[in-house]
């Protein structure tokens, strides 16, 4: 597995906790510029220590991006980008969401895998939470068909790896806590992923945060200018404080 670039952002002016990694969407095609560069300047002027991975999209395949993020958080973790006190996150959106959602619901098959080629010194595990945002989270039910044939490739009709990777089937009680959000009339991908992500996450006792609004269309990254569901930047800054990330002197 060949590591994906990190592109880390300017560290905040101030005190602060715990890293950001941004995954942008784009259907496992190619990653939108505005929900990687635009959302780490954004995490940067509130506090935030963040970067965006330009993780492996077609024609690479399955597992891939899932095992480079894996590597780049146990990266972060060890110091190997700069120091990094406290909690570290991941950030996706769309299909950024959807890779952020099965790093949030690694399996043990996934750590060992990484772990097993994993530099020396180097801890594989989970995150410590997630913000998913209009996030893919089935590849079976209402699937957005380019992410599962652009991550799946040949094996896109395999049922049963599409239900492996569906987010919402891979939640377990150790899940770490997640926050969520997505417009109501969003037609590219169905606000149904993110209702059946939460309802996994509530049936197993994983603490989440569910913010649906009333319209917006999908892609809408920080959404400025977009009316209700600009709010969710304020919601999310305050959600990542809440589990240790960002400005220590807000605390």
């Amino acid at each position: 597995m060949t590591a994906a670039p990190l592109t880390l952002a300017p560290r905040p002016d101030v005190d602060h906790r715990g890293f950001v990694l941004v995954l942008a969407g784009g259907g496992y095609a190619h990653r939108a510029e505005h929900e990687s560069v635009d959302v780490v300047a954004w995490l940067s002027r509130h506090g935030v220590a963040s970067g965006y991975l330009d993780y492996a999209i077609a024609p690479e395949r399955y597992p891939t991006a899932l095992d480079q993020v894996l590597t780049a958080l146990a990266e972060l973790r060890a110091g190997v980008h700069g120091e990094i006190t406290g909690p570290v996150a991941v950030l996706g959106f769309s299909a950024g969401g959807h890779l952020a959602g099965t790093v949030l619901t690694a399996t043990d098959d996934d750590v060992a895998r990484v772990q097993a080629g994993a530099a020396p010194g180097l801890t594989v595990s989970r995150p410590d939470a997630a913000v998913l945002c209009y996030p893919v989270t089935s590849l079976v039910r209402t699937p957005h068909v380019g992410s599962r044939e652009n991550l799946l490739g040949e094996h896109a009709d395999d049922a049963g790896l599409a239900g492996a990777l569906s987010t919402e089937e891979r939640v377990d009680a150790a899940t770490p806590p997640a926050f969520l959000w997505h417009t109501a009339d969003d037609e590219t991908v169905p606000v149904s992923h993110s209702l059946g992500l939460a309802a996994a996450l509530g049936e197993h006792g994983v603490p989440y945060e569910l913010h649906v609004y009333p319209t917006g269309r999908h892609g809408l990254g920080l959404a400025p200018g977009s009316g209700t569901v600009e709010e969710w930047t304020t919601a999310a800054l305050r959600w990542l404080h809440e589990q240790g990330i960002g400005p220590v002197q807000d605390a």
